[in-house]
């Protein structure tokens, strides 16, 4: 199972998929609120000519993204949803591939080498699809050998990861698709990648329970191998101040790797439970992970501690 079912927006804001619900969990109030239900009709409010908006029923979601305003999420029938959060409704619903096996693996909300925000959605049908993120109009469509698991933007807008079905993966330009670099040493099928703030490291997580991270200057080997502990690493997230990098396995298991160590030093949470996704909040103060078993579902929220050294010469 692909799981990236979970996003914070603050430090006090986590939208998680329960059921067939999106549903929003305030940390400052510990309250719930349902924010989208796709067990009903799914009908978009964006109308204009050539709209491809289409009413949507029982959607079963199969991952999400959220950023600022937006959260968008697809599903196992190559759905995609997009609602505005500070609107009624849904803005835009479609199909966006009606073959058999279409899953819509991963969505990401990243931003163009201009600054303009896109949605981005990853199939199983091998096609990368870019979206603008107003009119849900799709701008571009990129084809690959294999199914696609996984994209990540470059915090510049320029290059583009690509993973999936293959233990090779590869760099795009993420205005044309075309490929510009090869990255190889996994050994089994990719699911996860992030790029580190900087722009200068890419991680990717793979079903040979590694995650590799390489210097987008060099592509000729990864930099460093890091091992999970038993499964797959499934979602790969860091700090906006680039600090720490988290990875998950399917289950279980989350390991927070310090950077300014080389990754050297890290912290492994373990869990019960199948772990449906994992965000840090964009202040960094706080780490929530989602807990998908069917009994002991849960959010789990782990605030980062701060050594304060420089008091130690005050006292």
């Amino acid at each position: 199972m692909l799981r990236n079912l979970l996003g914070a927006t603050s430090k006090h804001d986590v939208y998680l998929m329960q059921n067939y619900s999106v549903m929003h969990w305030s940390s400052l109030l510990r309250r719930g609120k349902e924010v989208l239900n796709v067990a009903k009709p799914v009908v978009p409010t964006l109308k204009y000519p050539g709209c491809l908006a289409q009413t949507l029923s029982r959607v079963q979601i199969s991952t999400m993204a959220v950023k600022d305003n937006l959260l968008v999420a697809g599903g196992f029938q190559g759905e995609l949803i997009c609602k505005y959060l500070d609107k009624p409704g849904v803005a835009f619903g479609t199909k966006i591939t009606t073959d058999e096996n279409a899953i819509t693996n991963a969505v990401d909300i990243c931003q163009s080498p201009n600054g303009v925000a896109r949605v981005m959605t990853a199939n199983n049908d091998a096609l990368v699809r870019v979206f603008d993120a107003e009119k849900f109009m799709c701008l571009n469509r990129f084809c690959f050998p294999w199914s696609v698991n996984n994209t990540s933007v470059s915090p510049d807008g320029k290059l583009l990861a690509v993973l999936g079905d293959s233990a090779e993966c590869l760099i795009a330009d993420s205005q044309s698709g075309k490929v510009i670099g090869n990255l190889e040493g996994h050994l089994d099928y990719s699911f996860a990648s992030a790029w580190h703030p900087d722009g200068r490291v890419l991680a990717t997580g793979n079903q040979d329970t590694t995650c590799r991270l390489w210097d987008i200057r060099n592509l000729s080997e990864s930099l460093s191998v890091l091992r999970g502990r038993m499964g797959a690493i499934r979602a790969i997230r860091f700090t906006s101040d680039g600090r720490f990098m988290a990875m998950a396995e399917p289950a279980d298991f989350v390991h927070i790797l310090d950077t300014k160590s080389d990754y050297a030093k890290a912290q492994e949470i373990d869990l019960f439970g199948e772990i449906a996704g994992i965000s840090f909040s964009p202040d960094t103060e706080a780490l929530f992970v989602g807990v998908a078993d069917r009994t002991y579902g849960s959010l789990l929220e782990f605030n980062r501690k701060h050594y304060h050294h420089y008091l130690d010469s005050i006292l």
